[in-house]
């Protein structure tokens, strides 16, 4: 066994692979861009070696720094986690040249497989069924275009390198068919460096099912099961099981016979996945997609139901033991079921998301297991991938698996930093997913019914609550209206609070009955909602739900000024939401005060609003990667104008009506914040007047 493993990589994977090597007790090296030198994985592991800068391409996909950062900290071995270059044939090679091992398969197998042209080619070769596609690799264009036309739609385009869904594209119109390649390739050359595409059949409400492989290098190879990674979004997996209830014994068999060969045929050292596309309606018939050279993102729900550390072998196996168990070996106990956590946003149409951790719980327990990178005062940018953590159920059965899974989604919390949690939750309770009835295309169906748009009433009455509690004496008075708080507060401020009742905005006053406070609270995409506080004579906050819409005058005596906008962020049931404070005090009028309605988002556009335009922004943080329209442009409905990337996704920004691109404030390459102006259209009747 090694003694010193570089971890190339960051986040949950980082603190996965340190978390095992700790318990077989290897010294861990991480590496860490800028952006992550306060990140849980640099504090977890026995040492950190910075790489550079935040942008990937200049920290955890520099192979140089890499391995700069590997011989300065006594490294033996690399980890590549996934992800990054943990599939990249040329720093495997460079870390053999280097004197490292690589704990992963030979650069030759990550070759091959990794070119998904060639690796149809080979498995097809060693018997396994392929999906019907073109061949031949470095197609252009053109050649994309006619495969696709005589395969017939529709048809799925995917790079030939890489994986995890990025410049995945289906295609049913073949009048699209050249966008759509463009984009895919752009979202290739960005993911992977290579935007070479191939096409393959498109197989209508398809069972995605991949068998993991293990292999050493004296020519053992077994199977370790399956998993059901059908319920997808966007071709990325967010739910997976292990496993499936489809296959029946001798078609698991089967399958596993074949990914054996698969990783056979490409002289397969490690663990590895074999990954295939079933119809739902004939489980015998399945085809081989690809094989991912790497430890797979749900690897959990196979090491629950084998009781294997799957990171554990791939370090045994890349300091050369053999296996010291055979195929009959492998036994499958209960069932395993794994949720990704990842920063989007469902009610905004999943985009991604960001901002700070303010506070964190991750549940754990009896059957529970929280695979994370997260802590207390984590910045989520838009730099990285979007998931965020795993969250994993296991239990005799799958029923109780996903109960436990439900429970375990509810008691997450990542205040600060919106995330997929509620809406998986409701995903796992769906009616199909719980009788085991499922398809790759079943999540973008139903999303719609599954992303809860409304803003549960005691919630916003909470935020109010939260916002009440801070601006009350501390502590509350104890005797009557009539008296000052007591006893006096140890600190300054609440000592001149203590002396000087009056000063503070929180509807106390002198003798009579307490004023009630608005709380004029909007979270983005909502109607705004008002909410009224105060505090009793008994010390206790009544809060009372108004409706949406303006504010009535509110009856009180003493100065509150203006309040400037401010945020609340609660959590209810895997949910996070974020009020915004627009109501501002505006002036008194006799005894009361006049609270008018102030959203600063909007007031930032009004003047572009009342001139008779159209301000097109960012629906996320991001980068602007592509600019089609210049100023002056004539554009009509639906038209793409831009191009802005975020967390390795793509968002087209389309011409809300016909017009005149009147302003455009971005450049490729800029870096926008969510709702910042990015061009401005004039409609075309404007024009016309």
């Amino acid at each position: 066994m090694f003694d010193t493993v570089l971890v190339a990589n960051r986040g949950e994977i980082a603190v996965r692979v340190i978390r095992t090597l700790r318990a077989l007790g290897v010294r861990s090296v991480a590496v860490f861009s800028d952006a992550d030198a306060d990140a849980r994985h640099v504090r977890e592991a026995d040492t950190a070696v910075r790489l550079g800068p935040a942008p990937a391409a200049e920290s955890y996909l520099s192979a140089e720094r890499l391995l700069a950062a590997a011989a300065a900290s006594g490294a033996q071995a690399v980890h590549p986690g996934y992800g990054f270059l943990a599939e990249n044939a040329a720093f495997a090679a460079a870390c053999a040249d280097a004197g490292l091992s690589f704990i992963g398969p030979p650069a030759a197998a990550i070759d091959l497989m990794g070119d998904k042209i060639r690796a149809k080619e080979t498995v097809r070769k060693a018997g396994v069924p392929v999906v019907p596609g073109s061949s031949g690799s470095g197609l252009t264009d053109a050649q994309l275009i006619d495969a696709a036309r005589e395969i017939g739609t529709p048809v799925l385009l995917k790079p030939s390198a890489g994986g995890g869904g990025k410049g995945m594209r289906l295609v049913r119109d073949a009048d699209l068919l050249g966008d759509e390649i463009a984009a895919a390739r752009r979202e290739a050359r960005a993911s992977f460096g290579d935007d070479t595409l191939l096409v393959e059949r498109w197989v209508d409400r398809p069972r995605h099912i991949e068998i993991q492989v293990l292999a050493d290098a004296h020519g053992n190879v077994v199977h370790l099961g399956e998993r059901e990674c059908s319920l997808q979004r966007r071709h990325q997996k967010i739910i997976e099981e292990a496993p499936s209830v489809l296959l029946d014994e001798a078609t698991r068999a089967a399958m596993g016979a074949a990914a054996v060969e698969a990783a056979r045929s490409c002289g397969y050292v490690g663990a590895g996945t074999v990954e295939f596309i079933v119809p739902g309606d004939d489980p015998a018939s399945y085809y081989f997609m690809e094989m991912n050279t790497r430890l797979q993102v749900e690897h959990p729900v196979t090491e629950l139901i084998t009781g294997l550390d799957l990171v554990e072998w791939q370090l045994r196996v890349a300091s050369g033991e053999p296996l010291p168990f055979a195929q009959d070996d492998i036994t499958l106990t209960g069932h395993a079921v794994e949720a990704r956590l990842c920063a989007e946003d469902p009610s905004r149409g999943f985009l991604p998301s960001g901002g700070t951790v303010l506070s964190l719980h991750e549940p754990s327990g009896d059957g529970v297991r929280t695979d994370s990178g997260l802590s207390e005062g984590t910045e989520v940018g838009s730099l990285y991938d979007p998931m965020l953590s795993k969250v994993i159920a296991y239990g005799p059965d799958r029923a109780t698996a996903l109960r436990k899974l439900r429970g375990a989604l509810a008691e997450t919390v990542t205040l600060g930093v919106p995330t997929n949690a509620g809406f998986l939750r409701r995903l796992l309770a769906h009616p199909a997913v719980v009788a085991g009835e499922l398809d790759t295309g079943l999540v973008e169906r139903e999303a719609e019914g599954l992303v809860d748009p409304d803003v549960p009433a005691e919630v916003y009455m909470a935020a109010a609550l939260v916002r009440a509690v801070g601006s009350f004496p501390n502590p509350a008075p104890s005797r009557s209206w009539g008296s000052a708080p007591d006893p006096a507060p140890q600190t300054p401020e609440g000592l001149d609070r203590w002396r000087d009742p009056f000063s503070v905005p929180n509807g106390w006053r002198l003798g009579g009955e307490a004023a009630w406070t608005v709380h004029h609270l909007r979270v983005p995409g909502h109607d705004p909602v008002v909410v009224r506080t105060r505090l009793s004579p008994d010390g206790e906050v009544e809060v009372d739900l108004g409706g949406s819409g303006g504010l009535p005058p509110v009856s009180g005596r003493g100065g509150l000024g203006e309040a400037s906008a401010q945020r609340t962020t609660l959590h209810l049931d895997g949910r996070t939401h974020t009020f915004h404070r627009t109501g501002t005090w505006l002036g008194r009028d006799g005894d009361a005060w006049d609270v008018r309605d102030h959203d600063p988002v909007e007031a930032a556009l009004s003047g572009a609003a009342h001139a008779g335009v159209d301000a097109l922004t960012a629906p996320m943080p991001g980068t602007v990667t592509v600019v089609k329209v210049a100023p002056g442009d004539e554009v009509t409905a639906g038209q793409s104008l831009l191009v802005v990337e975020a967390m390795k996704m793509e968002h087209v920004i389309s011409a809300p009506h016909a017009g005149t691109v009147t302003e455009l404030d971005v450049t490729p390459g800029t870096t926008v914040a969510m709702d910042q102006v990015l061009a401005v259209v004039t409609p075309a009747e404007e024009d016309a007047s």
